[in-house]
């Protein structure tokens, strides 16, 4: 079955491959190419949808997210440096480091619609507490801490206009949206968009579609939720596993969605219970989704 034809909104597995917690998937329209981290195990994958071709890129710490580069490189955010990685090469250059002075990691992150690199962090001990943060990374490698107070920052995505900025936290439950300036990267006017519980889904990685919707991942739920606008739930898609992390348009028509998942703190029963769970799936949908950004380099 080709992916055009596949019947709208039914997951399909994507690859025969788990992954402990994979996140962060990003589409690249210019090579037909899927990417996302597995963050605990340190590494960044690629997947050619045509050819099926596979690529894994490892590094020395947790890599939270990543996003493209308009001049072909990636811009990875490990646990507390951000570098770029040349794909073609693997060259690996440093721009600068997240110093928090907290037990903190990077956590979901995404190109915003003015080119900066958009990371957000979690509390990395057990108990988690709210001191983690959102940060704003310039071609400059300059950190500007935009808001704070958040156990596990999560969810970021853009309205089809970039005028609006939505953001949640996987432990508040909610999902808040601000008011966002292209020209700036200023965010202002924060209200509360969403909140959630655990039997539709805390929110945890996000996508918006050209309609406005905003497409949230519910990890504790097995869902992928579908909100308007104005917050009216309008669909909630079953998993074929209880833990989604992130969803991702992509495909030529942008009308395919994949979908990440994890396995982190699971036994081998619960593994043997859930044998789709840190897998990847795509599914169809009828709304095409919001292109992501490519970070802006310098020159």
């Amino acid at each position: 079955m080709s992916g055009n034809d596949q019947v709208l909104y039914q997951p399909e597995i994507l690859l025969d491959e788990t992954f402990t917690l994979a996140e962060c998937p990003n589409w690249d329209a210019r090579n037909n190419r899927l990417y996302w981290t597995d963050i605990l195990n340190c590494k960044l994958h690629a997947l050619d949808v045509a050819s099926g071709q596979r690529r894994v890129w490892e590094f020395d710490s947790e890599l939270g997210c990543f996003g493209l580069t308009d001049a072909g490189r990636i811009i990875v955010a490990l646990r507390k440096d951000i570098l770029f990685l040349d794909p073609e090469t693997d060259e690996r250059v440093a721009l600068c480091r997240i110093e928090d002075g907290i037990k903190s990691r990077t956590n979901d992150g995404k190109i915003g619609p003015d080119g900066a690199f958009w990371v957000g962090t979690m509390d990395d001990n057990p108990d988690k507490q709210p001191i983690a943060s959102l940060y704003r990374i310039t071609p400059d490698g300059v950190i500007d801490q935009k808001a704070t107070g958040f156990k596990i920052s999560n969810g970021i995505a853009w309205s089809p206009d970039g005028a609006q900025m939505y953001h949640s936290d996987s432990r508040g439950p909610w999902v808040n949206r601000w008011d966002f300036d292209v020209a700036s990267g200023d965010i202002s006017n924060c209200t509360r968009f969403l909140d959630l519980d655990d039997t539709l889904g805390r929110p945890d990685g996000a996508a918006v579609d050209m309609d406005g919707c905003y497409w949230s991942a519910g990890v504790s739920a097995g869902n992928l939720n579908r909100f308007a606008p104005d917050g009216t739930l309008l669909l909630s898609i079953p998993m074929p596993m209880p833990n989604p992390t992130m969803p991702c348009f992509g495909g030529p028509d942008m009308k395919t969605l994949y979908v990440s998942s994890h396995q982190e703190g699971y036994s081998a029963e619960k593994r043997a219970e859930f044998p789709h769970a840190g897998k990847l799936v795509s599914l169809r949908v009828e709304v095409p989704g919001v292109a992501v950004t490519r970070f802006r380099e310098k020159g």
